[in-house]
């Protein structure tokens, strides 16, 4: 079974994406990715990633491999978002 991320956070991402956030994602391997929140898309084996403008053009990060995301952009809905488990679907 694939698996996803809870409904709640993925939420989150969403909204991230619809204001076009700048974030910063540290991921479970504890590497570090900062970009702007473009889109969620799903792969042929229903993988979701998270599209993300960075300053070395566009880069996919599977939402199953998120930890945190912290958002850089001033005023934004909320500050910090972390990702605790996945669920199955």
């Amino acid at each position: 079974m694939t698996q996803h991320i809870s409904c709640d956070l993925h939420d989150y991402i969403e909204v991230a994406c619809m204001y076009g956030y700048q974030v910063r994602l540290i991921l479970k391997d504890q590497s570090i990715v900062e970009g702007k929140a473009k889109d969620i898309l799903t792969d042929a084996k229903k993988r979701e990633f998270l599209l993300l403008e960075t300053g070395s053009g566009s880069q996919q990060v599977e939402l199953i491999s998120l930890d945190k995301m912290e958002v850089l952009t001033p005023g934004a809905r909320f500050s910090e978002v972390v990702f605790s488990g996945a669920c199955e679907s």
